[in-house]
């Protein structure tokens, strides 16, 4: 259970944070990019989700999301560690979390057409604000790598795969919510090669 009776607590005054070992490390360090990229992801399917709630499916499978976002913060600032070093159970992203995101890929590709050219950012509210989601989530992915190529600087393969499953996951919800159930939406905001020269 997390308690926050106080917001400030002055202890990152002079540019470190804490980890959840306790561990102070600096707040430019890789690791709290990392995890600090990911709530931006969380924060940028806040603002979609402001716009998902005339489909009750989608909204909840980012709600879904949203929490797992914190599942993997915490994974991230928890590096390596073991029950028995921490005593308590470290809270970690789960293979289980990467499959359920599969499947929902799969449902929402499933009302789509093929992909026949790249996808320009826009068309509904929605949509663009999954793309901005999921541009976040490919830069906490690419820091997350960055981390886990790092001598001492364990990421989790779940981990890993979860943010890369996740920035699949918003981008054909980013076409889902343009094509909409039933094809009542502007569908695909295309890219065309060199219309401007």
């Amino acid at each position: 259970m997390v308690t926050l009776n106080k917001i400030y607590t002055r202890t990152g005054d002079k540019g470190t944070t804490a980890l959840a070992t306790g561990e102070r490390v600096a707040k430019h360090a890789l690791r709290i990019e990392s995890y600090g990229t990911i709530d931006e992801t969380n924060s940028a399917i806040g603002l979609a989700r402001l716009h998902t709630k005339g489909d009750p499916a989608l909204d909840a499978m980012l709600a879904r999301i949203q929490n797992d976002l914190f599942d993997l913060g915490a994974d991230l600032a928890t590096p390596g560690k073991t029950k028995e070093e921490l005593g308590y159970e470290p809270l970690r992203i789960v293979e289980a979390q990467v499959t359920r995101l599969e499947g929902e890929i799969d449902a929402l590709n499933a009302h789509l057409e093929p992909l026949r050219s790249f996808v320009l950012p826009g068309g509904t509210a929605a949509a663009a604000y999954l793309h901005l989601a999921r541009t976040v989530c490919r830069r906490a992915e690419r820091l997350m790598t960055s981390l886990a190529g790092e001598a001492n600087e364990p990421v989790s393969d779940a981990a890993l795969k979860y943010a890369n499953r996740l920035s699949d996951f918003l981008f054909v919800a980013a076409r889902y919510a343009n094509w909409a159930p039933g094809g009542a939406g502007p569908g695909d905001v295309l890219w065309t090669p060199g219309q401007n020269r």
